[in-house]
């Protein structure tokens, strides 16, 4: 028995998948009778249930197999999917390292899962020493998420792969701000280690955010789990052909991605400047985490009155906004605006 069936649940696997029409027949056809379909329309067809062109393009992309490919209704979907695989509800738990992305919380919480919460170091927001025994003493852990580079603080995590290997369970690296980072993924890594699963997004660097293709590269087993436990259609028609043509124009892709980073530094340097500014933490994504000496509640309904909307964090690590970095003139327009504030 592999290590990835004993962690999973024993209903998943005695589960007998919804077979669609576009499962029983998949080649092409001039009639297409099966699917109680609208003959008419443009958009009236069932799409890819397993969206074999996109995956297919995607691994290309990501230098995987198309088998280590599987695409959830946003990173979101993936994560619950997982939770319900792997997790016996009443009984399972997952660990999170705080702060951190909260749908891991709100689908655990969905699931009858218990979340234990092991603190960030609250200077670096790194994994304190103290994680490796702390993960050891949590009973019934089935999977530990690390968001890694971390969403709100966004730094990569130090020893990812050493906590995984410390993990009996499935270790799950959500890497959706990795595309802005210097530093390499984790996929490779499915092939040393059966129990890591990497969740990747097309949302953010790829500007897809509308489309919801979330992606999930693991074994071929945890991979097959995810198709046998999904909607059958998750991913619409639209949402798939968004995603090939922006996967097609790489060039395109690349200049986008190489402008957010230009303003990024920029706007690192900028916000340094402001006297209210009391650290801008290093980050690895499209965004920084910003502690201000000012109330940030208030500095937060302010800019809001002014139209510019930015993330207050205060509820979750004190006296912090999280600024996503966007266009040239976007990050001049806060930046007035944050000196203005700075002015009373």
């Amino acid at each position: 028995m592999s290590e990835i069936t004993k962690l999973t649940r024993k209903n998943i696997l005695a589960l007998l998948p919804y077979s669609s029409a576009r499962d029983e027949h998949t080649g092409e056809a001039e009639v297409y009778l099966d699917a109680n379909e609208n003959p008419f329309g443009t958009w009236n067809r069932y799409p890819d249930p397993y969206q074999k062109e996109l995956r297919a393009r995607i691994a290309e992309v990501k230098t995987v197999l198309q088998e280590n490919i599987f695409l959830g209704n946003g990173s979101d979907e993936a994560i619950d999917l997982l939770i319900r695989i792997f997790c016996e509800p009443g009984k399972d738990k997952i660990i999170t390292f705080s702060p951190t992305y909260g749908m891991y919380r709100v689908s655990a919480g969905i699931n009858d899962i218990e979340v234990v919460e092991l603190a960030l170091d609250e200077e670096d927001f790194q994994p304190k020493a103290s994680a490796f025994e702390e993960i050891g003493k949590v009973k019934h852990a089935k999977i530990l998420f690390l968001c890694s580079p971390n969403n709100p603080t966004g730094n990569s995590l130090n020893n990812v792969l050493e906590l995984a290997d410390a993990f009996a369970g499935i270790t799950v690296i959500d890497e959706a701000y990795i595309d802005f980072s210097d530093k390499e993924s984790f996929a490779k890594e499915i092939q040393n280690n059966p129990r890591i699963v990497i969740l990747q997004t097309l949302s953010k660097a790829y500007g897809l955010a509308a489309c919801r293709i979330g992606i999930v590269i693991a074994r071929p087993e945890v991979i097959s789990l995810l198709h046998k436990v999904k909607p059958p259609y998750n991913i619409s028609l639209p949402s798939q052909q968004a995603a090939l043509e922006a996967l097609k124009n790489e060039d395109f892709h690349k200049r986008n991605l190489a402008e957010i980073l230009v303003a990024k530094r920029e706007l690192n340097t900028k916000l340094k400047d402001l006297a209210m500014v009391q650290k801008v933490f290093v980050s690895d994504a499209n965004f920084f985490l910003v502690r201000v000496d000012v109330d940030a509640n208030a500095l937060y309904k302010t800019l809001v009155a002014q139209g510019i909307i930015v993330r207050n964090r205060n509820s979750v690590i004190a006296n912090c906004i999280r600024i996503t970095v966007g266009t040239q003139n976007e990050n001049v327009k806060l930046i007035q605006a944050l000196k203005m504030y700075n002015g009373k």
